[in-house]
């Protein structure tokens, strides 16, 4: 058989380090590893049952918004970053994390079998394909990841990637937060501290390869690309705020929510390198305790919290992440 080396294929090479951040992301993604069936939902069930109709369909829905967002996130955003980056171990820890957003996915599946019969979980996911403004988030989001195929549409599908992981899931967070720190489903909570811990991890990462993006253009390009990062802000938020006030109608929390997102909205633009945008009310205590990533002190064998590690586990430092 005649063969032709057409090019120089090349393996991953962990002995060296390509940048001073990737392999500390690598060891980080890793030790934060956690899978759903470590947790037992069936605990929060007593109180499920003593949730009201309205405080039940609201805690359901939330999760059921993020679960698409999740499914896109690992199937479509991820995959569109790595196609363009060349860099092997930043490949390895972008595939990582899209695996974590498909176990974020299925970890939503195991709170609705564990609360919901067939036909409620059947009606949900009709629900996710009805909802107008939840597939109007899905659709912004796509329209970016889908049209990634030169350096700048890859620095807006990063924008992007950031303003999902580190604004969009959290009007979904903020319910289970604010029952959680009420000590109501908490076990549900703890499955959405887990996941709140990865997404920030994902958030920074992420945010880090699009700053360095960015500082490969040139002045006008950059100009032009601030306006289309607002323009995916301003669109993506506009919806959040319309799809907030539709799920949390009956709550009297809108405008907590709204305040919510915002302060994460901020949050957002600073992982990509950006001033604030908003000036934020002050958010509930409950549900800002509950963005810590601090470990919790649960008891191991009750409800395995984010304490639970695999590993030693550090709180990643500024410094860490300097390019």
């Amino acid at each position: 058989m005649t063969f032709t080396l057409n090019k120089i294929h090349k393996a991953v090479n962990w002995n060296k380090e390509d940048d001073n951040f990737t392999q500390a992301f690598w060891e980080q993604n890793v030790k934060q590893f956690w899978l759903p069936e470590e947790i037992s939902v069936s605990k929060d069930l007593k109180v499920w049952n003593d949730l009201s109709e309205k405080e039940r369909d609201l805690y359901k829905k939330v999760l059921a918004g993020l679960t698409l967002l999740d499914t896109k996130q690992g199937n479509n955003g991820i995959p569109s970053m790595m196609s363009l980056t060349d860099n092997l171990q930043r490949k390895a820890v972008l595939s990582f994390m899209g695996t974590m957003e498909e176990i974020h996915a299925k970890s939503y599946s195991s709170i609705f079998t564990t609360l919901l019969s067939n036909r409620e979980i059947d009606d949900l996911f009709e629900w996710i394909e009805e909802e107008k403004t939840l597939q109007r988030k899905a659709q912004l989001i796509l329209e970016q990841y889908e049209n990634t195929n030169d350096e700048k549409s890859l620095y807006l599908s990063m924008v992007t990637s950031v303003f999902l992981e580190s604004f969009l899931f959290y009007s979904g967070f903020f319910y289970p937060l604010f029952l959680a720190g009420q000590g109501k489903m908490v076990s549900s909570g703890e499955i959405i501290s887990l996941i709140l811990r990865d997404e920030s991890l994902h958030g920074k990462y992420i945010g880090l390869l699009a700053k360095e993006k960015y500082e490969s253009f040139n002045e006008e390009e950059k100009r032009q690309l601030n306006n289309k990062m607002y323009k995916i802000f301003n669109d993506l938020m506009e919806n959040e705020i319309e799809y907030t006030k539709l799920i949390y109608k009956d709550s009297n929390l809108e405008e907590e929510v709204i305040s919510f997102l915002q302060y994460n909205a901020n949050r957002a633009l600073e992982n990509l390198g950006f001033e604030d945008y908003y000036e934020v009310k002050p958010v509930n205590p409950i549900v800002l305790n509950g963005l810590s990533t601090e470990t919790k002190t649960h008891d191991f064998f009750s409800t395995k919290g984010n304490g639970y590690q695999k590993g030693i586990y550090e709180e990643l430092k500024d410094e860490d992440f300097i390019i």
